[in-house]
């Protein structure tokens, strides 16, 4: 990473923190006095294909001790109404700016996966995890929707599973390393600023 990047990380945080300050405890009190404890979810990602950290995010789903792998359409039943709103609107990532603090992540940069999927694939994750994980990226922009769909439908873990591995983790590689191999400053704003605008058009909606 660059001074650069890493400088933008750390001022446009903090800005962010500041800015969205109270959102976030109100978010956090809803969350709260609706669904109860825990608050937050702390999900083990991997920084580099040896080095995990803990991501942070407001839980969104009922917990279930036994819960592994990515969500897929037979995870639905768990998502909490609470939860519902705020992926809609990725409200529930708004802690990830303590792990961009942290420097665990980046804005901009591949989302970070599971220790699983690093161990299952790790040729692929050696190179993707060359660079930062990050909130948002060209992958996450590009192909969210479409992991969505394609995991909705798996009804069980198995199933869920063999897709994610097959179609998901592939697709999101290529689009990853495409950002590494085009990454500058100005490319990582533009990735920014169409995540924003995104963001907006869904609060519209």
């Amino acid at each position: 990473m660059t001074l650069a990047k890493r400088l933008m990380d750390i001022g446009l945080a903090l800005l962010l923190v500041i800015a969205l300050a109270v959102p976030i405890l109100v978010i956090a009190l809803w969350v709260l006095v609706v669904d109860g404890r825990p608050v937050f979810y702390p999900s083990e990602r991997m920084k580099t294909p040896d080095t995990p950290f803990t991501l942070w995010k407001f839980r969104t789903m009922r917990t279930d001790r036994n819960d592994t792998g990515v969500s897929g359409g037979y995870k639905s039943a768990r998502i909490t109404r609470t939860g519902r709103v705020l992926r809609g609107k990725r409200l529930d990532e708004l802690p990830q700016l303590y792990n961009i603090l942290r420097g665990d992540m980046s804005f901009v940069g591949p989302r970070p996966p599971l220790r699983r999927y690093v161990e299952l694939r790790p040729e692929l994750y050696a190179r993707v995890l060359r660079n930062r994980p990050g909130v948002t990226g060209l992958a996450t922009l590009t192909y969210h929707g479409r992991e969505e769909r394609l995991l909705n439908r798996c009804t069980d873990a198995e199933d869920t599973e063999r897709v994610y591995l097959k179609y998901c983790v592939p697709a999101k590689a290529r689009l990853d390393l495409l950002w590494a191999r085009n990454r500058s400053f100005c490319y990582d704003a533009a990735l920014i600023v169409e995540t924003v605008r995104r963001v907006l058009i869904r609060r519209s909606n």
